[in-house]
């Protein structure tokens, strides 16, 4: 379980306030306007900013005194975050060791990953030897060698054409199910939201004003905020 217990954050003027649980293994697309609060949802969740109250828990441990590489989560953004001087093997080796001293066995995970996103036959290569969709391919392969048991998704397949993003979401499909990940992604395309989450958080007015299944999403009861949102985004 994951949970955001009556955490409150306040950048300048603005009040942001998130009451959340999410179950284990559940994949939840965090919706909602421009500026509403999503990206502030994953980074107060990722350690990057501080709550000024309330608490965030994972398997009920407080995770806010944990500096972001010591909590159980890994974070795949919208820029892959490559280092261009390093090969694909060291930038997924980062994943385990900052310092890249890799036991054999730790040798073998980066291949292990590698494989798994289809690019093992590429270690040896510079990142500006790869394409878009390789590249985050690539990121993927380094958040699945941490074996962190939460994912978080920042606009992730915003920057790939229709054809690798359909390739991305099925890859990721794939490893939620194998590894039993819960997942938070934020994005702004309801067609994603659709083809890989199991659950919705709509956030508007820096509150979250709605979860639920996603196969409630389009009821009739939800917030007037969601049906416009829904209607704006179709």
């Amino acid at each position: 379980m994951l949970s955001f217990s009556d955490v409150k954050y306040r950048y300048h003027s603005e009040l942001f306030e998130f009451e959340l649980a999410v179950n284990q293994g559940d994949v939840v697309a965090i919706l909602g306007p421009s500026g509403a609060g999503k990206s502030t949802l994953l980074s107060l969740l990722a350690g990057f900013i501080t709550p000024e109250s309330g608490d965030i828990t994972i398997e009920q441990q407080s995770l806010l005194s944990l500096a972001p590489h010591q909590r159980p989560l890994s974070m795949l953004f919208q820029e892959h975050n490559l280092f261009a001087h390093l090969s694909i093997a060291d930038n997924i080796g980062l994943g385990i060791k900052a310092n890249l001293r890799l036991t054999d066995i730790e040798k073998n995970q980066v291949q292990n990953a590698a494989q798994q996103v289809g690019v093992d036959t590429l270690l040896h290569r510079l990142p500006d030897q790869l394409s878009g969709g390789q590249k985050q391919r690539v990121a993927l392969a380094r958040c699945l060698v941490q074996k962190k048991p939460v994912l978080l998704l920042d606009e992730p397949f915003s920057a790939l054409d229709p054809m690798l993003k359909e390739e991305m979401i099925l890859l990721i499909k794939q490893l939620i199910e194998t590894q039993n990940l819960t997942v938070l992604m934020v994005t702004h395309s309801l067609q994603d939201a659709k083809a890989l989450a199991s659950h919705y958080a709509f956030i508007c007015q820096q509150k979250i004003l709605s979860y639920g299944n996603m196969s409630d999403l389009e009821t009739q009861d939800n917030p007037m905020q969601l049906v416009r949102y829904l209607q704006a985004v179709k």
